[in-house]
């Protein structure tokens, strides 16, 4: 029987890096590093080595305890940084536009630097807490902090966060894919074969192309597809960017003769200062940009933000497999992934929204496909999104098939049935959401306001001040107070948002969404 190497003892195992680098002490170089042989001791206090040697996965058939060191990380810094990207990258960037249209420029850089900044900071104290114990999986930091409730939570709001994102993807994938095909195939919109049926269409794609994916054993393979997915998103930007210079404002629709009363009635939904007049869109702001404005949907920016900024799931199990792994190689990965996607997003929505202005819709390529829905253009981008999601998935399945196994087989050996059981449970659910469900909106929004704050605000902060030893760094001490500072900041997120959400869906007056 082989040892425990399951994607459980891949993803928390790694080699070592200096605790005087967790610690914040100067960092050696690579050469001390290496004269001191750091590759075969993380501790060099007997507290520490007794922290390491408490097993992730104890070892049933009683051979030598597998450690952190015993695990040599392969993947480049190039594809850590195309990993943790595709992790960060989500369906929300649809919805940027909108956000902004709601919020006005300056106050959505603003609020998306903030964004941007506080996860930047939450990856930090997470690598520092677990660079401290050597851990390297995000529940059993839970469960180091506080002992298995921790980890439960840690391992619930990953599962739910992670869902709602496989969810989203899967629903572009269900509304999308049709369109794509009945464009290139010039069918009739009320054309009903099988092939333009998004039920049909996003089961094939889940199990002839997410599973066999999602059925490899580490996660580093998957960089390959990630710096793809990567490149189709800039293609999407490009195109945004592209047609903010063809389409002239106000647009004119492009079934305006046929259905000119339809299509009021679809524009008056998305915004009451809209006018329709001989088959153009006319805004009442003139098509000029905003710097500031608040609305009654201005508060829905900030859930969607940082669920598009969620990947701290993920961080520890691309920082396992990084080569030659250290606190601040890691950290540099996350800087770089952060502002490339911190770009990306901008952008993303800065020219969607300098497109549309006030008719940006909530998903930005329904918006051009009122304009022309068989543009080769645009189809391509649908196409290029399509993939970007369609890969996306596997990604994002890593960490919730680790936090399904971390609660429910904590001490077991690696099964292939096992692993390959839980990811097909997991499409098949997910799948059936989709099919069933008339819309997501509202978990979303849940997901959302509860367990996207948990994993960038509220975990990583108390895991740290429970971690890092006292003697270390005393309560009192600047970091454990700015952490402490960033908890409450997440409470306080947390609550707001969810008593916003409540009264939404109570007045039934919500016409937004957003997911990652």
């Amino acid at each position: 029987m082989e040892p425990a190497q399951s994607e459980m003892s891949i993803i928390p195992n790694g080699k070592g890096h200096d605790l005087a680098e967790d610690m914040c002490v100067p960092m050696k170089t690579m050469l001390e590093e290496e004269q001191n042989g750091t590759h075969n001791s993380r501790f060099d206090d007997p507290e520490g080595a007794t922290a390491e040697s408490e097993e992730f996965l104890p070892n049933s058939e009683g051979k030598k305890p597998a450690r952190f060191t015993d695990f040599e990380g392969k993947t480049s810094f190039g594809m850590s940084v195309f990993n943790l990207g595709n992790a960060i990258m989500g369906s929300g960037i649809l919805g940027l536009a909108y956000a902004m249209a709601n919020t006005g420029i300056l106050l959505f850089l603003f609020l998306l630097t903030a964004v941007a900044l506080l996860s930047l900071y939450s990856i930090h104290l997470l690598l520092k807490s677990s660079g401290i114990v050597g851990i390297r999986a995000y529940e059993e930091l839970g469960f180091r902090a506080f002992g298995l409730p921790g980890k439960y939570a840690a391992g619930i709001a990953i599962t739910l966060q992670n869902i709602g994102a496989m969810s989203s993807y899967c629903y572009i994938v269900k509304s999308e894919f049709p369109l794509v095909i009945q464009a290139f195939l010039k069918a009739e919109p009320s054309a009903t074969e099988w092939y333009l049926n998004g039920n049909y269409l996003v089961v094939m794609v889940s199990f002839m192309v997410i599973l066999p994916l999602a059925f490899m054993k580490q996660l580093g393979y998957l960089g390959y597809t990630s710096g793809f997915s990567l490149s189709c998103m800039v293609f999407f930007l490009s195109a945004v960017i592209y047609k903010k210079f063809q389409i002239p404002c106000p647009f004119e629709e492009y079934t305006a003769n046929a259905t000119a009363a339809h299509m009021l009635s679809n524009i008056s939904l998305v915004d009451h200062s809209h006018s329709y007049h001989n088959g153009l869109v006319e805004d009442d702001t003139h098509c000029g940009p905003r710097m500031f404005t608040m609305n009654s949907q201005t508060a829905y920016t900030i859930p969607i933000l940082a669920f598009a900024f969620v990947c701290h799931p993920e961080v520890l199990p691309i920082y396992t497999e990084l080569r030659n792994p250290t606190h601040k190689r890691m950290q540099h990965v996350s800087n770089l992934s952060i502002l490339i996607m911190y770009t990306i997003y901008f952008l993303a929505a800065l020219f969607g929204y300098l497109t549309f202005y006030g008719n940006v819709e909530p998903e930005l390529l329904h918006t051009y496909s009122r304009i022309d829905p068989y543009d080769t253009l645009i189809l391509c981008v649908r196409l290029a999104v399509l993939t970007a999601v369609t890969l996306t998935v596997p990604i994002v399945l890593f960490p919730v098939r680790r936090a399904i196994q971390l609660m429910l087989f904590p001490t077991s050996a690696f099964s292939w049935v096992r692993h390959i059981a839980i990811a097909v449970i997991l499409l098949t659910l997910i799948n059936m959401l989709v099919i069933f469900a008339p819309n997501i909106l509202g978990i979303f929004g849940f997901i959302g306001a509860t367990s996207a704050p948990c994993l960038i605000f509220i975990f990583p902060a108390v895991f740290y001040i429970r971690i890092v030893p006292k003697d270390k760094e005393p309560m009192n001490s600047t970091p454990k107070i700015v952490a402490a500072c960033f908890a409450v900041l997440g409470f306080l997120f947390m609550s707001m948002s969810l008593s916003f959400i409540i009264i939404d869906w109570t007045t039934g007056s919500s016409n937004a969404g957003g997911g990652h």
